[in-house]
């Protein structure tokens, strides 16, 4: 290997191959004999094509993670070293690094123990692999990626391999002949399990997983069977129940082995409350990938009565803008100190894997945000965004959780079904009147007495919310109010959660923490792996189908307008045909409503359906129509916004710029969104250009231009300050 002391004597490498990996690079060692780096450089577009040449290593099949991450804009160096990355990356082998190799007794990162004869087996992964790499983009040169191998082997710090057909210590006798299961494939079948899929189905998939490492024969067959049987009979004897007493038993579940699905943990005593943050590590890939720059939302207050603490999940949007869980916080307290707690200790956590890792939203679903400390289920969530600087992000009201709550009362508590329609009608015009200046005290006396004689509503109703009502519409008012489509999203998890924990063989067990800490952990978090699993590999077909179609809002979409026929005379309902019987047709009541009333079974549970978002999409594209609560909560900021500042010229400049600015974001948003093509997009963009600036120190500029002229000597460069201290003795 060649020695060079400057990256413009390196060989910029571009093999023809398809996917590369190290064997096809010349490496170069830049710097001294002492001191120096295993160097390769290659053009930046083809980084993915090397980092899965390198995946598919025949003697070490793996797969490698971003252990940590930096980026910088460009500009930001006013002086900058010919090595200056412009992003950097740091990829690990996914079987690293925890256990080093260092004995045979079952290790912390094991979750289990598999009964065989040998020695303790190892765990299915972090068998302690230390083979890693870094690409830098350089910023003098962003078209180049400059790599940077500290270790090329597959070895643990003994030095021995430590995974893949090589290792002679893998899982079960003949592990030369089969290569070591991957987390992938690890995690794919632990997820069919917990979901009651056939042992045979399981098998199925999983040799096929395997088989994309090796060949297939007959010995790998009889291992993979093993290894499901396996693996199932120790998830059916698994148990929840640790301890008698639920406090012991999930102190016992934090200490064994779950540290990494954990990012914050406060057992109860005489002054702190309890506090459970889980999270596993696939969660956090999901929040920082779709939570960067974009929405979190949060189902707050779930199992307020009927779990022993109250569940909240903090809900990001994916690819397909379903929620999605990527963290679980149960606790019972809502006091602002125990909420900083567990806040900065996710987005710390968030911000080590990410640093430059911001939403740019937070959707909060309850309005007692603004009650302190009376209704404190959710109160830390408005409080602590607006005053605390931890997501610096704007906060948005989703009305999800008071239609669904109306809407299932008023069918429970009144039997004739053009009641329910009217009063359902009612509280929304009630919500409608935020921005009519109507007297809200006024409206509800005209519901009570317009509807007396429907007592049981009634009860509810004044024992319920005519207490809170002019709280909810105040934060209605002075919040950004979110879609239907974001509102439909968090209400799909939060059916699907009810489903999987209230589930009539669990109700014994609903007063237990570590019982729920279970369900979320095994089946509910093994679901949602499935269903991004299925979706992005195409596999799976009806779990994607399923998947896809799980959120009203993509089955409205599968309705076709002509489907749909509106009241001509005075827009009092509308018809929907139904797509999988023509005969039967659906009646939507107050269409262009977010409190439209369908007489299907799913709106009759409360849920927002299907023809009542299709309807009011229809509606939407008219003109004369009534625009929907979260555009008329947009308009009402900018009106305010542009109110403002009457008397003040400088405060309208200001504020119509801000305005500008924004219409400029959302029109870029939209574009991209609806563009099928982003090539298209790409290319519209105007150039820019950028001059070199010279780098800064501690904020004062640089002594040196930035880019000095050939004829400059270094004599004319002013020679430094020795800012070095004296020592104590020198000065007596």
């Amino acid at each position: 290997m060649d020695f060079v002391e400057s990256i413009l004597d390196i060989q910029i490498q571009d093999p023809p191959e398809e996917d590369f990996s190290s064997a096809d690079l010349n490496w170069t060692k830049l710097g001294t004999s002492e001191h120096h780096d295993v160097v390769a450089l290659i053009p930046y577009e083809r980084v993915d094509d090397f980092i899965i040449g390198e995946c598919s290593n025949i003697e070490c099949p793996t797969r490698f993670h971003i252990e940590r991450g930096r980026k910088r804009s460009m500009g930001s160096l006013k002086e900058y070293k010919e090595d200056e990355y412009l992003e950097y990356r740091l990829y690990w082998c996914s079987f690293g690094p925890e256990n080093y190799g260092e004995g045979g007794s079952i290790l912390p990162s094991r979750r289990y123990r598999l009964n065989t004869r040998n020695r303790a087996a190892r765990p299915q992964s972090m068998r302690g692999c230390t083979c890693n790499f870094v690409v830098k983009r350089l910023y003098a040169r962003p078209s180049l990626a400059l790599i940077i191998y500290h270790e090329r082997r597959h070895v643990n710090k003994s030095g021995f391999v430590c995974h893949g057909p090589l290792d002679r210590d893998a899982i079960g006798p003949g592990a030369k002949k089969v290569p070591y299961i991957c987390n992938e494939i690890q995690q794919q079948t632990m997820s069919m399990i917990y979901l009651g899929i056939p042992e045979e189905n399981v098998l199925e998939k999983h040799i096929e997983g395997i088989q994309r490492y090796c060949g297939s024969n007959a010995r790998v067959n009889s291992l993979a069977s093993q290894y499901v049987h396996k693996m199932g009979m120790i998830i059916k004897r698994s148990t929840h129940e640790l301890d008698l007493d639920d406090q012991a038993s999930i102190r016992m579940w934090v200490q064994r082995n779950n540290k990494k699905s954990i990012f914050f943990y406060q057992d109860s005593s005489e002054t702190d409350s309890f506090i459970l943050g889980i999270q596993t590590e696939w969660q956090l890939q999901q929040m920082i990938r779709f939570g960067h720059h974009s929405l979190i939302a949060a189902d707050s207050t779930f199992g307020i009565k009927s779990l022993k603490y109250p569940l909240c999940t903090l809900l990001v949007f994916d690819s397909r803008q379903h929620a999605l869980p990527v963290a679980w916080v149960i606790t019972p307290s809502s006091a602002k100190p125990d909420v900083t707690k567990w806040m900065k200790a996710l987005l710390d956590r968030a911000r080590s894997v990410e640093p430059g890792w911001k939403i740019s939203g937070f959707l909060i679903d309850d309005a007692a945000t603004e009650i302190d400390p009376i209704r404190q289920d959710v109160v830390f969530f408005f409080s602590f965004f607006n005053s605390l600087d931890i997501f610096c992000c704007p906060v948005l009201f989703s009305l999800w959780r008071i239609r669904r709550s109306w809407l299932r009362n008023v069918v429970k508590k009144c039997s004739n079904i053009e009641v329910q329609r009217e009063i359902f009608k009612r509280l929304g015009k009630i919500v409608y009147s935020i921005w009519g200046g109507v007297d809200t005290s006024r409206a509800l006396e005209e519901l009570t007495e317009d509807f007396v004689d429907q007592t049981a509503f009634m009860e509810y109703f004044r024992g319920s919310w005519v207490p809170k009502i002019e709280m909810w519409l105040s934060t209605m008012k002075s919040l950004p109010l979110a879609s239907q489509e974001a509102s439909g999203a968090i209400e799909a998890y939060h059916v699907k959660l009810k489903m999987k924990l209230f589930d009539d063989s669990h109700l014994g067990a609903l007063r237990r923490v570590d019982w729920l800490v279970h369900k979320l952990t095994t089946e509910l978090h093994s679901s949602y792996w499935l269903d991004r699993y299925a979706d992005e590999s195409d596999s799976f077909q009806n779990v994607k189908e399923e998947y896809v179609a799980s959120t009203s809002w993509h089955r409205a979409l599968q309705i076709p307008d002509s489907a749909v026929t509106m009241d001509d005379k005075d827009n009092l309902f509308a018809k929907v045909l139904s797509q999988k019987d023509g005969n039967i047709t659906r009646l939507v009541w107050n269409p262009g409503s977010e409190f439209a009333f369908c007489d299907c079974a799913w709106s009759i549970r409360g849920n927002l359906c299907k023809h009542v978002i299709k309807v009011n999409m229809i509606c939407e594209s008219k003109q004369d129509s009534r625009p929907s609560m979260s555009f008329q909560s947009f308009k009402e900021i900018l009106l305010n916004l542009w109110k403002k500042p009457i008397d003040d010229s400088v405060g309208l400049d200001q504020s119509m710029a801000w305005s500008c600015q924004m219409l400029d974001q959302i029109q870029k948003l939209v574009e991209l969104n609806g563009s099928k093509d982003i090539a298209t997009i790409v290319n519209d963009l105007p150039l820019r250009w950028i001059s070199k600036q010279s780098r800064t120190h501690v904020g004062k500029p640089s002594p040196m231009p930035a880019h000095p002229s050939c004829s400059d000597s270094p004599k004319n460069v002013p020679a430094r300050k020795n800012k070095k201290r004296r020592r104590l003795s020198s000065l007596r």
